[in-house]
Protein backbone atom coordinates (compact mmCIF):
# COMPACT_ATOMS: atom_id res chain seq x y z
CA UNK A 1 0.00 0.00 0.00
CA UNK A 2 1.15 3.53 -0.84
CA UNK A 3 0.08 6.42 1.41
CA UNK A 4 0.85 10.06 0.61
CA UNK A 5 0.77 12.67 3.38
CA UNK A 6 0.26 16.34 2.47
CA UNK A 7 0.82 19.32 4.73
CA UNK A 8 3.02 17.77 7.42
CA UNK A 9 5.91 19.87 8.70
CA UNK A 10 9.25 18.17 8.28
CA UNK A 11 9.75 18.06 12.06
CA UNK A 12 6.52 16.07 12.41
CA UNK A 13 6.90 13.63 9.53
CA UNK A 14 8.70 10.84 11.37
CA UNK A 15 6.11 10.72 14.18
CA UNK A 16 3.23 10.71 11.70
CA UNK A 17 4.85 7.90 9.72
CA UNK A 18 5.18 5.81 12.90
CA UNK A 19 1.48 6.35 13.72
CA UNK A 20 0.39 5.38 10.20
CA UNK A 21 2.49 2.20 10.35
CA UNK A 22 0.62 1.13 13.48
CA UNK A 23 -2.37 0.43 11.25
CA UNK A 24 -0.85 -1.06 8.10
CA UNK A 25 1.76 -3.84 8.11
CA UNK A 26 3.04 -3.50 4.53
CA UNK A 27 2.95 0.20 3.74
CA UNK A 28 5.10 2.87 2.13
CA UNK A 29 4.49 6.34 3.57
CA UNK A 30 5.56 9.23 1.37
CA UNK A 31 5.56 12.98 1.96
CA UNK A 32 6.08 13.70 -1.74
CA UNK A 33 3.71 12.41 -4.44
CA UNK A 34 4.30 8.74 -5.30
CA UNK A 35 3.16 7.52 -8.74
CA UNK A 36 -0.23 6.17 -7.62
CA UNK A 37 -1.07 6.46 -3.89
CA UNK A 38 -3.84 4.28 -2.46
CA UNK A 39 -4.60 6.67 0.39
CA UNK A 40 -4.15 10.42 0.62
CA UNK A 41 -3.87 12.05 4.07
CA UNK A 42 -4.11 15.85 4.20
CA UNK A 43 -3.25 17.90 7.29
CA UNK A 44 -4.80 21.36 7.24
CA UNK A 45 -4.54 24.16 9.80
CA UNK A 46 -6.48 27.43 9.54
CA UNK A 47 -4.63 30.72 9.44
CA UNK A 48 -4.34 31.26 13.20
CA UNK A 49 -3.75 27.52 13.89
CA UNK A 50 -6.85 27.38 16.07
CA UNK A 51 -8.46 24.52 14.14
CA UNK A 52 -6.73 21.47 12.68
CA UNK A 53 -8.28 19.06 10.21
CA UNK A 54 -6.95 15.70 9.08
CA UNK A 55 -8.64 14.35 5.96
CA UNK A 56 -8.20 10.77 4.70
CA UNK A 57 -9.16 9.97 1.11
CA UNK A 58 -9.31 6.36 -0.09
CA UNK A 59 -8.52 6.82 -3.79
CA UNK A 60 -9.26 3.18 -4.60
CA UNK A 61 -12.70 2.93 -3.00
CA UNK A 62 -13.65 6.60 -3.32
CA UNK A 63 -14.17 7.01 0.42
CA UNK A 64 -13.42 10.09 2.52
CA UNK A 65 -13.10 10.63 6.29
CA UNK A 66 -11.94 13.54 8.38
CA UNK A 67 -11.15 14.41 11.97
CA UNK A 68 -10.92 17.86 13.50
CA UNK A 69 -9.35 19.19 16.69
CA UNK A 70 -9.61 22.66 18.17
CA UNK A 71 -6.57 24.32 19.72
CA UNK A 72 -7.64 26.08 22.89
CA UNK A 73 -6.08 29.43 23.80
CA UNK A 74 -2.36 28.70 24.15
CA UNK A 75 -1.25 32.21 25.07
CA UNK A 76 -0.02 30.86 28.41
CA UNK A 77 2.66 28.85 26.62
CA UNK A 78 5.94 30.60 27.21
CA UNK A 79 7.82 29.52 24.09
CA UNK A 80 7.28 28.68 20.41
CA UNK A 81 8.74 25.25 21.19
CA UNK A 82 5.94 24.51 23.66
CA UNK A 83 3.30 25.61 21.16
CA UNK A 84 4.99 23.46 18.52
CA UNK A 85 4.81 20.40 20.80
CA UNK A 86 1.14 21.10 21.48
CA UNK A 87 0.31 21.36 17.77
CA UNK A 88 2.22 18.16 17.00
CA UNK A 89 0.33 16.30 19.73
CA UNK A 90 -3.07 17.55 18.52
CA UNK A 91 -2.28 16.70 14.90
CA UNK A 92 -1.20 13.23 16.03
CA UNK A 93 -4.49 12.81 17.89
CA UNK A 94 -6.50 13.85 14.84
CA UNK A 95 -4.47 11.45 12.66
CA UNK A 96 -5.10 8.65 15.14
CA UNK A 97 -8.86 9.33 15.21
CA UNK A 98 -9.22 9.22 11.44
CA UNK A 99 -7.12 6.05 11.09
CA UNK A 100 -9.12 4.34 13.87
CA UNK A 101 -12.33 5.17 12.05
CA UNK A 102 -10.95 3.97 8.72
CA UNK A 103 -9.49 0.67 9.98
CA UNK A 104 -11.67 -0.10 13.01
CA UNK A 105 -8.47 -0.66 15.06
CA UNK A 106 -8.02 0.87 18.50
CA UNK A 107 -4.42 1.56 19.50
CA UNK A 108 -4.12 0.90 23.27
CA UNK A 109 -0.98 3.06 23.48
CA UNK A 110 -2.60 5.93 21.60
CA UNK A 111 -0.13 8.28 19.94
CA UNK A 112 2.87 7.04 21.94
CA UNK A 113 5.37 5.54 19.50
CA UNK A 114 8.90 6.64 20.44
CA UNK A 115 8.81 7.12 24.21
CA UNK A 116 9.13 4.76 27.15
CA UNK A 117 5.66 4.84 28.72
CA UNK A 118 6.73 4.35 32.34
CA UNK A 119 9.45 6.97 31.98
CA UNK A 120 6.70 9.45 31.08
CA UNK A 121 4.76 8.37 34.17
CA UNK A 122 7.83 8.83 36.39
CA UNK A 123 8.39 12.34 34.99
CA UNK A 124 4.88 13.43 35.90
CA UNK A 125 5.08 11.77 39.32
CA UNK A 126 8.32 13.61 40.11
CA UNK A 127 6.67 16.87 39.07
CA UNK A 128 4.20 16.39 41.90
CA UNK A 129 1.09 15.25 40.05
CA UNK A 130 -1.22 12.80 41.84
CA UNK A 131 -1.92 9.38 40.35
CA UNK A 132 -5.42 10.57 39.40
CA UNK A 133 -3.99 13.62 37.63
CA UNK A 134 -1.41 11.53 35.80
CA UNK A 135 -4.09 9.08 34.68
CA UNK A 136 -6.21 11.93 33.32
CA UNK A 137 -3.28 13.56 31.49
CA UNK A 138 -2.12 10.32 29.86
CA UNK A 139 -5.63 9.57 28.66
CA UNK A 140 -6.40 13.08 27.39
CA UNK A 141 -3.02 14.01 25.94
CA UNK A 142 -1.82 10.68 24.54
CA UNK A 143 -5.10 8.73 24.13
CA UNK A 144 -3.73 5.76 26.11
CA UNK A 145 -6.40 3.31 27.28
CA UNK A 146 -7.30 2.87 30.95
CA UNK A 147 -5.91 -0.69 30.84
CA UNK A 148 -2.43 0.42 29.74
CA UNK A 149 -2.37 3.35 32.17
CA UNK A 150 -3.21 0.93 34.97
CA UNK A 151 -0.31 -1.29 33.85
CA UNK A 152 2.04 1.72 33.90
CA UNK A 153 0.87 2.61 37.41
CA UNK A 154 1.45 -0.93 38.69
CA UNK A 155 4.95 -0.99 37.24
CA UNK A 156 5.99 2.40 38.63
CA UNK A 157 4.69 1.42 42.07
CA UNK A 158 6.62 -1.87 41.95
CA UNK A 159 9.81 -0.14 40.79
CA UNK A 160 9.73 2.38 43.63
CA UNK A 161 9.15 -0.46 46.07
CA UNK A 162 12.10 -2.46 44.68
CA UNK A 163 14.42 0.58 44.41
CA UNK A 164 13.19 3.21 46.89
CA UNK A 165 16.12 5.50 46.04
CA UNK A 166 15.55 5.25 42.26
CA UNK A 167 15.41 9.03 41.90
CA UNK A 168 18.68 9.46 43.81
CA UNK A 169 20.90 7.12 41.77
CA UNK A 170 22.27 9.71 39.32
CA UNK A 171 25.63 10.07 41.09
CA UNK A 172 26.44 6.37 40.70
CA UNK A 173 26.77 4.07 37.69
CA UNK A 174 25.82 0.63 36.55
CA UNK A 175 27.97 -1.54 34.29
CA UNK A 176 26.99 -3.50 31.17
CA UNK A 177 29.53 -6.05 29.89
CA UNK A 178 28.92 -7.42 26.41
CA UNK A 179 30.15 -10.86 25.38
CA UNK A 180 29.51 -11.06 21.61
CA UNK A 181 29.43 -14.83 21.13
CA UNK A 182 26.65 -17.45 20.90
CA UNK A 183 26.52 -21.10 19.87
CA UNK A 184 24.46 -19.98 16.81
CA UNK A 185 22.59 -16.81 15.84
CA UNK A 186 18.79 -16.76 16.21
CA UNK A 187 16.71 -15.62 13.25
CA UNK A 188 15.13 -12.69 15.10
CA UNK A 189 18.37 -11.40 16.66
CA UNK A 190 20.18 -8.15 15.87
CA UNK A 191 22.42 -8.11 18.94
CA UNK A 192 26.20 -8.49 18.58
CA UNK A 193 26.25 -12.28 18.47
CA UNK A 194 28.81 -14.29 16.53
CA UNK A 195 28.88 -18.08 16.33
CA UNK A 196 31.69 -19.05 18.67
CA UNK A 197 32.76 -22.18 16.83
CA UNK A 198 36.09 -21.66 15.08
CA UNK A 199 36.62 -18.19 16.58
CA UNK A 200 38.73 -19.09 19.60
CA UNK A 201 41.56 -16.77 18.57
CA UNK A 202 39.07 -13.96 18.25
CA UNK A 203 37.62 -14.83 21.66
CA UNK A 204 41.03 -14.69 23.32
CA UNK A 205 41.85 -11.32 21.73
CA UNK A 206 38.46 -9.95 22.70
CA UNK A 207 38.84 -11.04 26.32
CA UNK A 208 42.24 -9.38 26.47
CA UNK A 209 40.64 -6.09 25.41
CA UNK A 210 37.76 -6.55 27.84
CA UNK A 211 40.13 -7.11 30.76
CA UNK A 212 41.92 -3.90 29.77
CA UNK A 213 38.59 -2.01 29.83
CA UNK A 214 37.67 -3.42 33.25
CA UNK A 215 41.02 -2.38 34.70
CA UNK A 216 40.98 1.16 33.28
CA UNK A 217 37.34 1.93 34.07
CA UNK A 218 37.61 0.32 37.51
CA UNK A 219 40.67 2.42 38.30
CA UNK A 220 38.79 5.62 37.31
CA UNK A 221 35.76 4.67 39.43
CA UNK A 222 37.92 3.98 42.49
CA UNK A 223 39.96 7.16 42.10
CA UNK A 224 36.82 9.29 41.81
CA UNK A 225 34.83 7.39 44.47
CA UNK A 226 31.95 6.57 42.10
CA UNK A 227 29.80 3.68 43.34
CA UNK A 228 28.47 0.85 41.18
CA UNK A 229 24.82 -0.11 41.65
CA UNK A 230 24.47 -3.13 39.34
CA UNK A 231 26.56 -5.17 36.90
CA UNK A 232 25.00 -6.99 33.95
CA UNK A 233 26.71 -9.48 31.61
CA UNK A 234 24.84 -9.68 28.29
CA UNK A 235 25.67 -10.26 24.67
CA UNK A 236 25.52 -12.58 22.83
CA UNK A 237 25.54 -15.26 25.46
CA UNK A 238 28.08 -14.63 28.25
CA UNK A 239 28.18 -18.32 29.12
CA UNK A 240 29.42 -19.18 25.60
CA UNK A 241 33.02 -18.72 26.77
CA UNK A 242 34.71 -21.45 28.81
CA UNK A 243 34.38 -21.88 32.56
CA UNK A 244 38.06 -20.97 32.92
CA UNK A 245 37.57 -17.77 30.92
CA UNK A 246 34.51 -16.88 32.99
CA UNK A 247 36.48 -17.46 36.20
CA UNK A 248 39.29 -15.15 35.10
CA UNK A 249 36.80 -12.49 33.96
CA UNK A 250 34.90 -12.40 37.26
CA UNK A 251 38.17 -12.41 39.18
CA UNK A 252 39.21 -9.33 37.19
CA UNK A 253 35.86 -7.70 37.89
CA UNK A 254 36.28 -8.12 41.65
CA UNK A 255 39.91 -6.98 41.52
CA UNK A 256 39.27 -3.91 39.34
CA UNK A 257 35.88 -2.57 40.40
CA UNK A 258 34.73 -0.98 43.68
CA UNK A 259 32.33 -3.81 44.61
CA UNK A 260 31.26 -2.75 48.12
CA UNK A 261 27.96 -1.15 47.09
CA UNK A 262 27.02 -3.46 44.20
CA UNK A 263 23.44 -4.63 44.77
CA UNK A 264 23.10 -7.14 41.95
CA UNK A 265 25.19 -9.05 39.40
CA UNK A 266 23.35 -10.70 36.50
CA UNK A 267 24.76 -13.11 33.93
CA UNK A 268 22.67 -14.06 30.93
CA UNK A 269 22.97 -17.80 30.41
CA UNK A 270 20.22 -17.46 27.84
CA UNK A 271 21.16 -20.42 25.69
CA UNK A 272 20.65 -23.63 27.70
CA UNK A 273 23.21 -25.38 25.48
CA UNK A 274 25.97 -23.22 27.03
CA UNK A 275 25.23 -24.17 30.65
CA UNK A 276 27.47 -26.74 32.36
CA UNK A 277 28.05 -27.75 35.99
CA UNK A 278 31.55 -26.23 35.74
CA UNK A 279 30.19 -22.83 34.65
CA UNK A 280 27.49 -22.84 37.33
CA UNK A 281 30.19 -23.59 39.90
CA UNK A 282 32.14 -20.54 38.71
CA UNK A 283 29.03 -18.36 39.07
CA UNK A 284 28.52 -19.58 42.64
CA UNK A 285 32.20 -19.06 43.46
CA UNK A 286 31.83 -15.35 42.61
CA UNK A 287 28.47 -14.97 44.39
CA UNK A 288 26.45 -14.56 41.20
CA UNK A 289 23.05 -16.20 41.54
CA UNK A 290 20.89 -14.09 39.18
CA UNK A 291 20.96 -15.66 35.71
CA UNK A 292 18.70 -15.90 32.68
CA UNK A 293 17.87 -19.24 31.07
CA UNK A 294 15.70 -18.45 28.05
CA UNK A 295 13.45 -21.06 26.48
CA UNK A 296 11.67 -18.50 24.20
CA UNK A 297 9.26 -21.34 23.36
CA UNK A 298 8.59 -24.89 24.51
CA UNK A 299 7.69 -26.08 21.01
CA UNK A 300 10.63 -27.90 19.43
CA UNK A 301 9.61 -27.10 15.85
CA UNK A 302 9.71 -23.40 16.70
CA UNK A 303 13.19 -23.63 18.24
CA UNK A 304 14.43 -25.43 15.12
CA UNK A 305 12.86 -22.80 12.83
CA UNK A 306 14.46 -19.82 14.58
CA UNK A 307 17.93 -21.37 14.85
CA UNK A 308 18.14 -22.22 18.55
CA UNK A 309 20.16 -25.41 18.59
CA UNK A 310 18.92 -26.78 21.89
CA UNK A 311 15.97 -28.94 22.81
CA UNK A 312 13.00 -28.25 25.05
CA UNK A 313 14.19 -31.05 27.33
CA UNK A 314 17.61 -29.42 27.61
CA UNK A 315 16.05 -26.16 28.78
CA UNK A 316 14.18 -27.95 31.55
CA UNK A 317 17.19 -30.08 32.50
CA UNK A 318 19.56 -27.10 32.69
CA UNK A 319 17.06 -25.07 34.72
CA UNK A 320 16.82 -27.88 37.28
CA UNK A 321 20.61 -28.26 37.32
CA UNK A 322 20.95 -24.54 38.08
CA UNK A 323 18.45 -24.91 40.91
CA UNK A 324 20.31 -27.88 42.36
CA UNK A 325 23.54 -25.86 42.28
CA UNK A 326 22.07 -22.99 44.26
CA UNK A 327 20.85 -20.51 41.65
CA UNK A 328 18.12 -18.70 43.60
CA UNK A 329 17.11 -15.97 41.15
CA UNK A 330 16.49 -17.29 37.65
CA UNK A 331 14.85 -15.29 34.86
CA UNK A 332 13.27 -16.78 31.76
CA UNK A 333 12.37 -15.06 28.49
CA UNK A 334 9.36 -16.04 26.39
CA UNK A 335 8.45 -14.61 22.98
CA UNK A 336 4.90 -14.09 21.76
CA UNK A 337 4.30 -14.46 18.03
CA UNK A 338 7.20 -16.68 16.95
CA UNK A 339 6.75 -18.23 13.47
CA UNK A 340 4.04 -20.87 13.36
CA UNK A 341 2.83 -20.21 16.91
CA UNK A 342 -0.62 -19.18 18.09
CA UNK A 343 -2.61 -19.27 21.31
CA UNK A 344 -2.42 -23.06 21.57
CA UNK A 345 1.37 -23.18 21.38
CA UNK A 346 1.72 -20.25 23.77
CA UNK A 347 -0.62 -21.95 26.25
CA UNK A 348 1.69 -24.99 26.11
CA UNK A 349 4.72 -22.75 26.78
CA UNK A 350 3.05 -21.17 29.80
CA UNK A 351 2.06 -24.61 31.13
CA UNK A 352 5.67 -25.78 30.89
CA UNK A 353 6.88 -22.61 32.60
CA UNK A 354 4.45 -23.27 35.44
CA UNK A 355 6.25 -26.51 36.20
CA UNK A 356 9.47 -24.54 36.81
CA UNK A 357 8.30 -21.14 38.18
CA UNK A 358 11.39 -18.98 37.69
CA UNK A 359 11.68 -15.95 39.96
CA UNK A 360 11.14 -13.61 37.03
CA UNK A 361 9.77 -13.86 33.53
CA UNK A 362 10.06 -11.45 30.61
CA UNK A 363 7.33 -11.76 28.00
CA UNK A 364 8.52 -10.30 24.70
CA UNK A 365 6.33 -9.60 21.69
CA UNK A 366 8.19 -10.48 18.49
CA UNK A 367 9.66 -7.43 16.76
CA UNK A 368 10.77 -7.49 13.13
CA UNK A 369 14.13 -5.79 13.56
CA UNK A 370 15.51 -4.41 10.33
CA UNK A 371 18.81 -6.32 10.30
CA UNK A 372 17.50 -9.70 11.43
CA UNK A 373 17.32 -12.81 9.27
CA UNK A 374 13.60 -12.99 10.02
CA UNK A 375 12.91 -9.49 8.68
CA UNK A 376 14.95 -10.01 5.55
CA UNK A 377 13.05 -13.23 4.76
CA UNK A 378 9.53 -12.47 6.00
CA UNK A 379 7.91 -14.83 3.50
CA UNK A 380 9.78 -17.71 5.17
CA UNK A 381 8.65 -16.81 8.73
CA UNK A 382 4.85 -16.63 8.86
CA UNK A 383 3.52 -15.20 12.11
CA UNK A 384 0.10 -14.87 13.76
CA UNK A 385 -2.41 -12.14 12.96
CA UNK A 386 -2.79 -9.10 15.19
CA UNK A 387 -5.92 -10.34 17.00
CA UNK A 388 -4.21 -13.61 18.00
CA UNK A 389 -1.09 -11.74 19.17
CA UNK A 390 -3.30 -9.65 21.46
CA UNK A 391 -4.95 -12.83 22.77
CA UNK A 392 -1.53 -14.31 23.60
CA UNK A 393 -0.54 -11.19 25.52
CA UNK A 394 -3.79 -11.51 27.46
CA UNK A 395 -2.92 -15.14 28.22
CA UNK A 396 0.41 -14.00 29.65
CA UNK A 397 -1.23 -11.31 31.81
CA UNK A 398 -3.75 -13.77 33.26
CA UNK A 399 -1.14 -16.52 33.78
CA UNK A 400 1.33 -14.26 35.60
CA UNK A 401 -1.37 -12.87 37.85
CA UNK A 402 -2.61 -16.36 38.70
CA UNK A 403 0.91 -17.51 39.59
CA UNK A 404 1.84 -14.57 41.82
CA UNK A 405 3.98 -12.50 39.44
CA UNK A 406 3.83 -8.70 39.26
CA UNK A 407 4.78 -6.50 36.28
CA UNK A 408 7.85 -4.40 37.10
CA UNK A 409 9.26 -3.06 33.82
CA UNK A 410 8.02 -2.42 30.32
CA UNK A 411 9.39 -1.27 27.00
CA UNK A 412 8.17 -1.03 23.45
CA UNK A 413 9.88 -1.36 20.08
CA UNK A 414 9.25 -0.31 16.52
CA UNK A 415 7.78 -2.99 14.25
CA UNK A 416 6.47 -4.93 17.24
CA UNK A 417 3.60 -7.28 16.46
CA UNK A 418 0.17 -5.92 17.43
CA UNK A 419 1.75 -2.61 18.55
CA UNK A 420 2.06 -4.23 21.97
CA UNK A 421 4.90 -4.24 24.50
CA UNK A 422 7.51 -6.32 26.31
CA UNK A 423 6.79 -6.77 30.01
CA UNK A 424 9.01 -8.05 32.79
CA UNK A 425 7.25 -9.89 35.62
CA UNK A 426 8.69 -11.12 38.90
CA UNK A 427 7.84 -12.48 42.28
CA UNK A 428 7.91 -9.78 44.98
CA UNK A 429 11.47 -8.72 45.89
CA UNK A 430 12.94 -10.59 42.91
CA UNK A 431 12.93 -7.69 40.43
CA UNK A 432 16.02 -6.97 38.34
CA UNK A 433 17.37 -3.62 39.53
CA UNK A 434 19.43 -3.30 36.34
CA UNK A 435 16.34 -3.67 34.16
CA UNK A 436 14.58 -0.92 36.10
CA UNK A 437 17.56 1.42 35.85
CA UNK A 438 18.11 0.95 32.11
CA UNK A 439 14.42 1.29 31.22
CA UNK A 440 13.79 4.39 33.31
CA UNK A 441 17.16 5.99 32.40
CA UNK A 442 17.87 7.21 35.94
CA UNK A 443 21.59 6.45 35.98
CA UNK A 444 24.64 6.30 33.74
CA UNK A 445 25.39 2.84 32.38
CA UNK A 446 28.97 2.20 31.26
CA UNK A 447 29.14 -0.29 28.42
CA UNK A 448 32.24 -2.49 28.22
CA UNK A 449 32.99 -5.12 25.60
CA UNK A 450 31.93 -5.74 22.04
CA UNK A 451 28.80 -3.90 20.91
CA UNK A 452 28.25 -2.49 24.40
CA UNK A 453 26.56 0.91 24.43
CA UNK A 454 27.26 3.41 27.19
CA UNK A 455 24.35 5.62 28.16
CA UNK A 456 25.49 8.83 29.86
CA UNK A 457 22.82 10.35 32.13
CA UNK A 458 23.93 13.79 33.34
CA UNK A 459 23.67 13.80 37.17
CA UNK A 460 22.24 17.33 37.28
CA UNK A 461 20.28 17.88 34.06
CA UNK A 462 19.27 14.31 33.23
CA UNK A 463 20.39 14.88 29.63
CA UNK A 464 21.12 11.57 27.90
CA UNK A 465 23.92 10.92 25.41
CA UNK A 466 25.34 7.65 24.11
CA UNK A 467 28.63 6.07 23.10
CA UNK A 468 28.91 2.62 21.49
CA UNK A 469 31.80 0.20 21.22
CA UNK A 470 32.09 -1.49 17.80
CA UNK A 471 30.04 -4.65 17.28
CA UNK A 472 32.59 -6.69 15.33
CA UNK A 473 35.23 -8.42 17.52
CA UNK A 474 38.06 -7.70 15.06
CA UNK A 475 37.32 -3.97 15.03
CA UNK A 476 36.96 -3.96 18.82
CA UNK A 477 40.26 -5.80 19.26
CA UNK A 478 42.06 -3.22 17.11
CA UNK A 479 40.77 -0.19 19.02
CA UNK A 480 39.70 -1.01 22.59
CA UNK A 481 42.34 1.30 24.10
CA UNK A 482 40.97 4.22 22.07
CA UNK A 483 37.35 3.46 23.02
CA UNK A 484 38.27 3.13 26.69
CA UNK A 485 40.03 6.50 26.62
CA UNK A 486 36.98 8.11 25.00
CA UNK A 487 34.76 6.71 27.75
CA UNK A 488 37.02 8.05 30.49
CA UNK A 489 36.95 11.49 28.83
CA UNK A 490 33.15 11.34 28.80
CA UNK A 491 33.05 10.29 32.45
CA UNK A 492 35.30 13.19 33.41
CA UNK A 493 32.94 15.59 31.67
CA UNK A 494 29.91 13.96 33.20
CA UNK A 495 30.96 13.66 36.84
CA UNK A 496 33.98 15.89 37.43
CA UNK A 497 32.98 18.97 35.42
CA UNK A 498 29.65 19.29 37.24
CA UNK A 499 31.29 18.79 40.66
CA UNK A 500 33.85 21.54 39.87
CA UNK A 501 31.02 23.90 38.89
CA UNK A 502 29.24 23.14 42.18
Amino acid sequence: MQIQVIGAKEAHQRSFEHIIKLYFEEVIVSFTPPPQPDLLISLVQDRDEARITVKLTDLINNRELQSEVVVEDSSSLVSPEERGRLLKRLLSQALLYVLEEYTGMVQPWGILTGIRPTKLYHQKYRQGFTRQEIHHQLKEDYLITDEKISLMEQIVSRQLSAVPDLYQLANGVSIYIGIPFCPTKCAYCTFPAYAIQGRQGSVESFLGGLHYELQAIGRWLKENKIEITTIYFGGGTPTSITAEEMDHLYEEMYRSFPMDQVREITVEAGRPDTITPEKLAVLKKWKIDRISINPQSYTQATLDAIGRHHTVEETIRKFRLAREMGMNNINMDLIIGLPGEGTQEFHHTLKQTESLLPESLTVHTLSFKRASEMTQNKEKYRVAERIEIVQMMKQAEEWTQKNGYHPYYLYRQKNILGNLENVGYSFPDQESIYNIIIMEEMQTIIGLGCGAASKWVHPMTGEITRFANPKEPKVYNEGYERYTSAKIDALNQLFLAQSNMA
